[in-house]
């Protein structure tokens, strides 16, 4: 079922090798709510605990290919969610790292990862708007709920050469955007996530 997914999406987005390659690996049942199953492999997103939500699987295609992942050793996750775009990442990258403020979602992503012999994720529950900063610097780091504007403290968790790809509220949309380490900027197209949310949910 995954590789038919898989087939679906690259329909819509121009995947490469590798990041065909994950989405047939990763089975997204394992990541819907329960009782969601029967849409597990539909291209629409579904809703997790604290208003968050599993993003749609062409969000997450898009996102992943927008990272541009060839020779990327690590990426910093903000909004692990599910953990199904970590696991994405996890086949392509060598070390992912993931944040969520949910600490019921933490625990169960780190469950799924377990389960699934996902070894190179590491997770934790806290404020994902400052990062990780004791692991960095990375090489991306991936927003998955949008914000207004970056926090200074992130940019310099990124290395000279990395990115960060976030959705940025600008006039009422979200924009898919690159934001480089001396601050520019290029925009995409328009998104629709959560928003990033101040403090943890024990």
């Amino acid at each position: 079922m995954s590789k038919i997914l898989a087939d679906k999406l690259a329909d819509f987005v121009d995947l490469g090798p590798k990041e065909y390659k994950a989405f047939c690996e990763i089975d997204r049942k394992y990541f819907v709510p329960y009782g969601f199953e029967r849409k597990a492999y539909e291209i629409t997103p579904l809703p997790l605990a604290e208003d968050s939500t599993i993003s749609s699987p062409l969000t997450i295609a898009k996102m992943t290919m927008y990272l541009e992942l060839e020779n990327v050793d690590s990426v910093l996750e903000i909004g692990c969610g599910s953990g199904y775009q970590a696991a994405i990442l996890s086949r392509i990258v060598r070390r992912v790292f993931t944040i969520d403020r949910i600490c019921k979602l933490v625990e169960i992503a780190k469950e799924r990862f377990k389960k699934l012999n996902l070894y190179n994720i590491n997770v934790k529950c806290d404020d994902g708007r400052y990062g990780w900063k004791a692991c960095a610097p990375f090489d991306r780091i991936l927003l998955s709920a949008y914000i207004d504007g970056i926090e200074i403290g992130l940019l310099d968790q990124i290395k000279d050469d990395g990115f960060i790809l976030a959705p940025i509220l600008n006039k009422d949309k979200q924009i898919i955007t690159k934001i480089y380490k001396d601050g520019s900027k290029e925009e995409y197209e328009e998104c629709e996530f959560v928003p990033i949310k101040k403090g943890i949910v024990k």
